[in-house]
């Protein structure tokens, strides 16, 4: 909104520095400035608030050291990331842009999904929550949203330019703004994939977009419950998004600036770079969050934090077509689901066979693990938090690598 009313006042009256909001770096750091202030000033209001409302966390004994310490903990504390996430990014994003209004709804969409579980969980006395399907069809219905926009909207293209006859011309670029399903692969040396290319020529192009929403549903799916089942120890979830949304910032930036994406020869996607606003506010809001829930955490984000987590990461993604490397940038988010999911596969499966189950893993998911090899929280969290950088600058590093 004040980059409307700076725009205004600048056409207008010609106002003394209201030029610098049309300027994407200036607007971030107002964004960030502004998320960690809501964290700062609200944060401990809102705790206290939780608290009063005896919104506490109801701990199950899994034998973990200092587990039950826990117990009472505010829980819901996703609040403190939504507030310190959206003010920010309704104040200084574009709002007409299609990307943020995409960023924008996944986090209102996410966030009550979340909220409605713990819900159940704290007010309904049900330690089961918002039944699985519940959660699945919410999530779905955001991945219809998310790619039907991004497939049908005429606001989303990337540009495809002309080649030169002499690399130094002076002759202006010649492109095109088109619609497509391109996507973007690291490591490989022409790396891009369309999406109509799954079709193997079988049915007409014209079907790609069903192929691609199909996509888009199961990659947020998968990052939301991966970012959920990671949120397990003190500081774990929001340091690792805090990683991850600093690479999707710099990847944003990357893919919207014109000069920069021809210079690393990537896909130039006009207007998405206003998404580095929503990311600086996503960065600032889990930084805020995380001095109240590093170790031993005051709060609790709950699923209504984690959930939201973990579809924003992935509809910005998609946004800026890198969700193929969701893999290596989330990674921690990956090793952590598919450990659940090794763990009760394989448990089912030697129940059935042998009438026993038995286990992978000490216990899952990964990072209960290492609690019970003896790992205390805050190094084990400090640890991932080291992978997680390292994974982010492999990533980073793919622009170059290919």
């Amino acid at each position: 909104m004040l980059y409307y009313l700076f725009q205004f006042l600048d056409e207008r009256y010609n106002f003394p520095g209201a030029g610098v909001f049309q300027y994407i770096s200036f607007r971030a750091l107002g964004a960030v400035i502004t998320s960690l202030l809501i964290a700062a000033i609200f944060g401990r209001r809102i705790i206290d608030t939780l608290r009063n409302l005896q919104i506490g966390e109801s701990i199950r004994d899994l034998g973990l050291e200092g587990q039950m310490q826990k117990r009472g903990t505010p829980t819901m504390g996703g609040f403190i990331i939504l507030a310190s996430l959206l003010i920010p990014a309704l104040l200084f994003a574009k709002l007409s842009n299609v990307y943020v209004i995409l960023a924008l709804v996944s986090t209102v969409w996410t966030g009550l999904i979340g909220f409605l579980d713990d819900y159940i969980k704290v007010f309904k006395k049900n330690k089961e929550g918002l039944e699985g399907k519940f959660k699945v069809v919410g999530q779905v219905g955001l991945g219809l949203i998310v790619g039907l926009t991004l497939y049908f909207n005429d606001s989303v293209k990337i540009r495809v330019y002309a080649p030169r006859l002499l690399s130094t011309s002076n002759v202006p670029d010649v492109y095109t703004d088109i619609k497509s399903t391109l996507t973007t692969v690291p490591f490989i040396k022409n790396n891009e994939f369309d999406y109509h290319s799954l079709l193997f020529g079988l049915v007409p192009d014209s079907y790609t977009w069903i192929i691609y929403v199909i996509i888009c549903i199961f990659i947020i799916t998968a990052v939301s419950n991966g970012a959920n089942i990671t949120d397990g120890i003190d500081g774990l979830a929001a340091g690792t998004s805090v990683i991850i949304g600093l690479t999707i910032g710099v990847l944003a930036y990357l893919s919207g600036n014109k000069v920069f994406s021809q210079y690393l020869n990537i896909m130039y996607i006009p207007n998405s770079g206003e998404l580095v606003i929503f990311c600086a506010a996503f960065v600032g809001a889990c930084v805020g969050f995380l001095w109240y829930n590093s170790y031993p955490a005051q709060v609790f984000m709950g699923d209504t934090g984690s959930l939201m987590l973990g579809g924003v990461i992935a509809v910005l993604f998609l946004a800026i077509r890198k969700e193929l490397m969701i893999p290596i940038i989330c990674g921690i988010f990956l090793v952590e689901l598919v450990s659940v999911i090794m763990q009760v596969s394989y448990f089912k499966y030697t129940k059935r066979k042998f009438g026993e189950g038995r286990r992978i893993f000490l216990m899952s998911p990964l990072h209960h693990h290492f609690q019970k090899k003896g790992y205390h929280e805050a190094k084990l969290v400090t640890r991932f938090w080291i992978v997680g950088i390292i994974l982010a600058v492999l990533a980073l590093a793919t622009l170059k690598l290919r």
